[in-house]
């Protein structure tokens, strides 16, 4: 009779009985009591008031029923921890029995056991386990530290426990290894900074040589330390790949996916013209294809895997095409993943064969399977450009069949209703458009498409739609012309494919739910465990890094990145102000010349290019002088100046400009892995711009270069970016690039925009920065006092405006100190009633000069500009590239 006997009891008073058959002085009766109270443990119900019974029977040579007693305070331990010190003292006498298998159990009994109390005694055993003569012993104590850690890690490190463990990868036996080398993986998870496993050619020969004895689970253990490594060199990296190569034709597919993974990952330092790369490519594709011989849910997972490997060697499988053709009787989920995989390999050599199948899936039964097919079939016409033609006749031989949910996929069939709707729509955004493109024209048209669709029309898409463009239009025109003229995104293959970055991090994890999710860890495991971010090695001792990629095989990594789309067609001079170079010296003006027939802003002036400014200088000033956020003042809006006086805590020097720190400009997830921060600085009188470069990918970046897009002051680089050393994984660089004016001018909005392409050898990427206009203020700007004040008196009362500067702290004296470390010069200063008046001036590198009235009351924080009005054009730009702190 078997022992389902015991869960089939329904006597009342049960645990009575059990109690006096725990009891009992019989050593059978004794065991079929234990067996009967695991039965009713196990089917949940609660024999805890058993605990004093139960332990009693340990006291035993039977060693089931030492491992029965074992298993019951495992379970009850947590909810009867002083009842489970009475067991300690077993413990420790099983941990000396000549019996190698009860030492093990007790061990393993006692880590299982998670109660602080009895941790305490469970050092001293544990020690002896872990240099036990019998390897059985030594490998389940090397799992014991893994969880006594879990419990309390202090008390693993005081005992010595971790270096015991690291003493173990060196062990004879190849399975006390692998569970060394397992538990310390686990406790480096929980602990990513702590360098547990510190790996080095010694170590990993000894991992490779253990390898080949242990177990497939050890096996798997010892691969996935393996892939943790970075080889020091091509040669060291292609020695490790043919010692795991053989663990590729294992029958446990988790060790095939493992030995996967390391090659992978090793595979990117090998150079691509060795021999070995190549049969290393041929040896990688049947293990992988055997393990689509396998049910239905492993075929998902392998599957899973092989649309990662594909996308990022399509090479291994590019001639097993066949084997992912669908069967009629996979599972759904598995002949969806294989027909994503067909589109990953399809090719200009067997595009035919593919169209030939997907033509033949359109035919199926399964209505969800038929329209993927023929989505595939587009989707191969964007990948293979040369089989459009072919992919666009197989879909009209599929609208022959007239099978509705066949031709639903690609026309719409719309009832006179919807379509009018639809035109409606397109209607309403197209008037917008017109609108953006030209606005004196069209004003009256677009408010009366507006009011037709908000007030007249019946349809709550289109007024809602009608009711966004309204207010985009009315708050923020140039955010209504970025979203609404928005350039549409290129439809590429690159679409489905996983961000570059991402693929190598979960290439990196291969045979892990995260290669089955496609996600990082971190972003389905709770806490701190398992999250850290791998990457794939960088390629050494290839010369193909430091060299110009081929323009036959880079595509569209090596388009000109000369220019970037323009924001809009308003080409011409900036304010209708003469942008021409300037002039190598400022032509002076004599005292006696009649100012008072001049126009600032044109006519008598034009050989000065003078301006008056209030507004514009004024939120200048602001930036110059405002307080920080973080000491009371207004918060930080843009990316400007910040605080010229050094009450933030920005990068300044004490006697130049205010240098705002550097801020991200192209964030890694846009770039391929490239990170570039940057700022811009006026040093000794020339323009640079500090950038930052990180290489957040896992190849090496080399080839950079960078250009401008016309712009309104005519900013370029003045030399190439020097980028002298290949840019490796995790490594940031600091350039330096001067600048010059010299450069095409266009108007941009804002005035300050600066649309930056970068390449280098994986391709071209585009940015937009805003630089603060305190650049264009030159070192030359103190205007000739007589010259200042006679034109002064020349701006006419009817075109004058204030402005007033808040809540900064400083007399007129420090304030006109600092605002000249950024060449704004004050021309004179008089008292007038206990106000400071300060008469400043600005020139910029165009030849434009800016006037202004500082007005600043002894003891009072808010200082008063007073300018001409005309300027005020200006002041939104300034304002918000120049008030940060």
């Amino acid at each position: 009779m078997t022992d389902s006997k015991y869960f089939t009891t329904t006597k009342k008073g049960e645990i009575f009985e059990l109690k006096a058959e725990l009891n009992s002085d019989k050593k059978e009766k004794k065991k079929e009591a234990v067996k009967k109270v695991i039965a009713s443990m196990t089917v949940g119900k609660d024999v805890s008031a058993l605990f004093p019974d139960v332990v009693n029977c340990m006291q035993t040579d039977n060693l089931e029923l030492k491992k029965l007693v074992y298993l019951y305070l495992m379970n009850y331990a947590k909810s009867q921890p002083d009842m489970a010190i009475m067991a300690v003292n077993t413990f420790v006498k099983d941990c000396e029995d000549p019996n190698p298998l009860i030492r093990a159990l007790a061990v393993r009994t006692m880590g299982c056991i998670r109660v602080d109390k009895i941790t305490e005694y469970l050092c001293e055993p544990l020690r002896k386990c872990l240099k036990d003569e019998d390897p059985y012993v030594r490998k389940t104590a090397a799992v014991c530290v893994a969880k006594l850690h879990d419990i309390n890690a202090q008390l693993v490190e005081d005992q010595g426990f971790l270096d015991t463990l690291k003493d173990l990868i060196s062990d004879s036996n190849p399975m006390v290894v692998a569970n060394a080398v397992a538990a310390l993986s686990e406790i480096a998870e929980s602990h990513p900074n702590s360098n547990l496993l510190d790996l080095n050619p010694q170590t990993i020969n000894k991992l490779l040589t253990a390898l080949n004895e242990c177990t497939e689970w050890g096996q798997i253990f010892i691969l996935d330390c393996l892939a943790n490594y970075t080889p020091r060199d091509d040669r060291e990296s292609q020695s490790i790949c043919e010692r795991v190569t053989p663990r590729l034709s294992h029958a446990n597919s988790a060790v095939v996916l493992s030995a996967v993974k390391v090659l992978m990952k090793f595979m990117e330092m090998l150079p691509k013209d060795l021999d070995y790369y190549g049969t290393l490519l041929k040896k990688l594709a049947p293990p992988l294809v055997t393990l689509l011989s396998a049910e239905p849910e492993l075929q998902y997972v392998a599957l899973r895997n092989i649309n990662l490997i594909v996308q990022k060697r399509p090479e291994i499988l590019k001639h097993e095409m066949k084997v992912f053709f669908v069967k009629y009787n996979d599972p759904i989920y598995v002949k969806l993943e294989k027909l994503d995989i067909m589109i990953r390999l399809a090719s200009q050599a067997n595009i035919a064969q593919v169209l030939a199948e997907l033509k033949e899936y359109a035919t199926e039964v399964d209505v969800d399977f038929v329209r993927k097919a023929v989505r595939a079939i587009g989707r191969c016409a964007i990948k293979v450009e040369q089989s459009a033609e072919r992919c666009v006749s197989t879909l009209l031989d599929l609208i022959q069949t007239k099978v509705n949910y066949v031709v639903q996929e690609k026309k719409l069939k719309l009832d006179d209703e919807y379509c009018n709707e639809l035109v409606q729509l397109q209607l309403l955004t197209a008037i917008v458009k017109l609108f953006l493109k030209k606005p004196t024209e069209t004003q009256e048209l677009v408010q009366q498409v507006l009011s037709l669709a908000t007030q007249d029309s019946d349809n709550p898409d289109l007024r809602d739609r009608g009711y966004i463009y309204w207010r985009l239009l009315s708050t923020d025109p140039v955010a209504a012309k970025e979203v609404v003229l928005a350039e549409k995104p290129l439809i590429s293959e690159e679409t489905d494919l996983i961000e570059p970055t991402l693929l190598e991090e979960l290439i990196c994890h291969i045979g892990t739910l995260a290669s089955v999710y496609h996600k990082p860890p971190s972003a389905f495991v709770e806490g701190s465990r398992g999250v850290q971010h791998k990457r794939i090695p960088a390629r050494a001792g290839s010369g193909e890094s430091a060299e110009s990629p081929d323009v036959g095989q880079s595509g569209p990594s090596e388009a000109p990145p000369a220019v970037i789309p323009s924001q809009g067609d308003l080409l011409g001079d900036l304010l209708n102000l003469d942008l021409a170079p300037p002039a190598a010296t400022v032509p002076s003006v004599q005292p006696s010349m009649q100012m008072g027939a001049m126009d600032l802003l044109g006519g008598g002036l034009d050989s000065l290019h003078l301006v008056t400014l209030d507004a514009n200088f004024g939120h200048i000033c602001t930036s110059f002088l405002a307080m920080p956020a973080a000491l009371g003042g207004a918060p930080a809006v843009g990316g400007g100046l910040g605080d010229l006086f050094d009450l933030g805590g920005g990068v300044g020097m004490p006697t130049g400009s205010y240098v705002a720190p550097k801020t991200v400009w192209l964030a890694a997830m846009k770039a391929k892995g490239l990170e570039i921060s940057g700022t811009f600085a006026r040093r000794g009188g020339i323009i640079q711009m500090d950038l930052s470069l990180t290489n957040k990918a896992m190849s090496v970046m080399t080839d950079f270069a960078i250009q401008f897009n016309r712009n309104s002051f005519g900013l370029s680089p003045a030399g190439a970016l020097q980028v002298l050393t290949p840019l490796s994984p995790n490594q940031t660089i600091d350039v330096s690039l001067p600048l010059s004016m010299s450069g095409p001018i266009m108007k941009m909005e804002p005035l300050n925009n600066l649309q930056v392409a970068v390449k280098n050898n994986i391709d071209v990427f585009y940015f937009s920065c805003q630089y603060p206009l305190s650049l264009l203020f030159v070192e030359d700007g103190k205007m000739e006092r007589q010259v200042f004040l006679a034109t002064w008196k020349d701006i006419p009362n009817d075109n004058e405006a204030q402005f007033q500067i808040k809540d900064i702290h400083l007399n007129s004296d420090a304030a006109s100190n600092k605002l000249q470390g950024s060449n704004i010069f004050t021309i004179a200063k008089r008292t007038v009633e206990g106000q400071d008046m300060l008469y400043q001036s600005v020139k910029l590198t165009n030849g434009i000069w800016v006037l202004a009235e500082m007005r600043i009351q002894t003891g009072n924080p808010n200082y008063t500009v007073n300018g001409n009005k005309e300027t005020w054009r200006m002041a939104p730009f300034i304002l918000s590239d120049l008030k940060c702190t």
